[in-house]
């Protein structure tokens, strides 16, 4: 398999029809094992995004109500615009570089992040990774549903004011009226993701730039209302901080951009894989994450700012921001805009990740299909909307998942580029065989177990009981890199391959 658009199907493998998430079929081996395959998680055939795609798959995930909060709030630390902007570039940056990083190895050989977790975990160590990463999914696609149904609430209480008596008495917490908007959102995203990957492309091809249109034409709006000289970038209140008070709140926001990204970076394999080149991939990642992240802030800081001359106050959310201007058009367009926003960030980052992750689990029994549905499903039972609002509730509930992810990035990242060297053995990430280049000891790397153990550890303690907050992503990623590298030097297990091989996949 190479890395064009249509790779050539090795000697003795077979091309499976397409599929849910392999829409121009998969190139499976007669010896896969069928504990580890099926036609979603079989190295592709076909490899078709381009950089456009890979760049509209980044708005999507960029242009949500959580993205307009997180870089509207960072206006609000204390610092001047430029430190802001200057804050952002540099996270962003960050992000992109990681980014790239995740997605060589997936690109490459043609498989999702779980599987490519073989390599470096064992072929049953594999999904250590792939619940963790699935089950912080499932909680935010139920907090992005739940984000997703307050805009439409706003609609419904626009154009159909008898809705406003299903506020009422609540069931499990939420009322008739949340309980109509969630299921309709719902409902509307599974159908979506039931279509499969082709589907979800041309869905995130039209939403970012749509999303786009609309955010032009509120800070349009807003600033032809407010008058462009009563327009102050410096949203926060209070003096502006200076000195290294100034520096460490630069650095506290560096650290926040990149932990915003943190679950779709760590899981951007099962996008890059369907690359038509890295190249490709790369650039679709320059203009998705530095130029659109940077141009989306700018206009998100440029609506807030508005709002206080026109409105009397600051609002950093876009939904109350639309409420606020009670217009109708304003309200139907706004309201199912940020909903369409929503419904994309949920698809990317919370809906395909553990589709993949719980396929991996066990492949003959949930397919690519099923494990998005157990995802769509536990999201509900989580009643999102019961502890989304309490500290306690996302601190305990997400903060020691949250604080795994830094630990699973770094021994990707260690087993792949320094400890294997860029070289895949693809055929043998869907073999059981203790003969396997990557059975290890029965299916499991004891060293990235270690790793895990003594990384995660220790950032879920600090990210508890302590003040680091945002910094416990850099803590287990650097923990965890550090340790499989140390533990791959005493102790290696990952095959040194010859890169020569017909069977290896170089990256380099």
């Amino acid at each position: 398999m190479t890395t064009t658009a249509e790779p050539p199907v090795p000697a003795g493998h077979t091309t499976t029809a397409p599929s849910a998430a392999a829409p121009g079929g998969a190139v499976v081996s007669p010896g896969y094992d069928p504990r580890l395959t099926n036609e979603d998680l079989a190295p592709l055939k076909e490899q078709r995004w381009t950089s456009y795609n890979i760049f509209a798959f980044w708005m999507s995930d960029v242009h949500s109500v959580g993205g307009y909060i997180t870089a509207g709030s960072l206006f609000a630390l204390g610092i001047a615009a430029w430190q802001v902007l200057l804050a952002l570039v540099v996270g962003i940056v960050i992000v992109q570089v990681f980014v790239n990083l995740v997605a060589k190895p997936s690109q490459s050989t043609g498989v999702p992040y779980p599987v490519i977790n073989r390599a470096i975990f064992g072929v049953k160590g594999a999904n250590i990774p792939a619940i963790i990463r699935g089950l912080i999914a499932v909680a935010w696609y139920g907090v992005q549903t739940f984000l997703a149904a307050s805009s439409l609430n706003i609609i419904f209480l626009k154009f159909i004011p008898a809705s406003e008596s299903l506020l009422g008495p609540s069931f499990v917490g939420l009322s008739a009226l949340g309980w109509i908007s969630f299921a309709i959102l719902w409902v509307a995203q599974a159908a979506l993701f039931w279509r499969g990957m082709e589907t979800i492309k041309r869905f995130i091809d039209f939403a970012g730039p749509a999303v786009y249109v609309v955010m032009i034409a509120l800070a349009g709006y807003l600033v032809a209302k407010a008058g462009i000289s009563n327009i102050d970038l410096e949203l926060h209140t209070g003096p502006t901080l200076t000195g290294w008070a100034s520096i460490s709140a630069m650095v506290g926001a560096i650290a926040l951009v990149v932990s915003y990204f943190s679950g779709p970076m760590l899981n951007f394999g099962d996008f890059a894989r369907y690359g038509r080149s890295f190249a490709a991939v790369k650039r679709g990642n320059f203009l998705g994450l530095p130029v659109n992240f940077l141009f989306f802030s700018i206009l998100t800081v440029i609506c807030a700012s508005a709002t206080v001359p026109v409105f009397g106050e600051l609002i950093t959310d876009p939904i109350a921001t639309v409420a606020a201007i009670d217009t109708p058009v304003a309200i139907l367009l706004g309201g199912l805009t940020f909903v369409t926003a929503t419904v994309g960030i949920n698809i990317v980052a919370n809906f395909i990740a553990p589709a993949f992750d719980f396929s991996n689990v066990a492949p003959q029994r949930i397919s690519w299909r099923t494990g998005g549905m157990i995802a769509a499903v536990g999201s509900v039972l989580l009643t999102p909307w019961n502890w989304y609002d309490s500290a306690d509730g996302i601190r305990y509930s997400l903060g020691i998942l949250g604080s795994l992810i830094g630990p699973l990035f770094g021994i990707l990242i260690a087993g792949y580029y320094l400890a294997a060297q860029q070289r895949i053995a693809v055929d043998d990430m869907y073999s059981m065989a203790p003969t396997g280049r990557y059975w290890f000891r029965g299916g499991y790397n004891p060293n990235a177990i270690i790793a895990v153990a003594v990384a995660g550890l220790p950032a879920i303690a600090l990210s508890l009981f302590t003040s680091v907050g945002d910094y416990g992503w850099f803590i287990g990623c650097g923990l965890a890199f550090a340790a499989f590298t140390v533990l791959e030097r005493v102790r290696p297990m990952i095959p040194q391959l010859d890169p020569s091989a017909p069977d290896v996949i170089v990256g380099a």
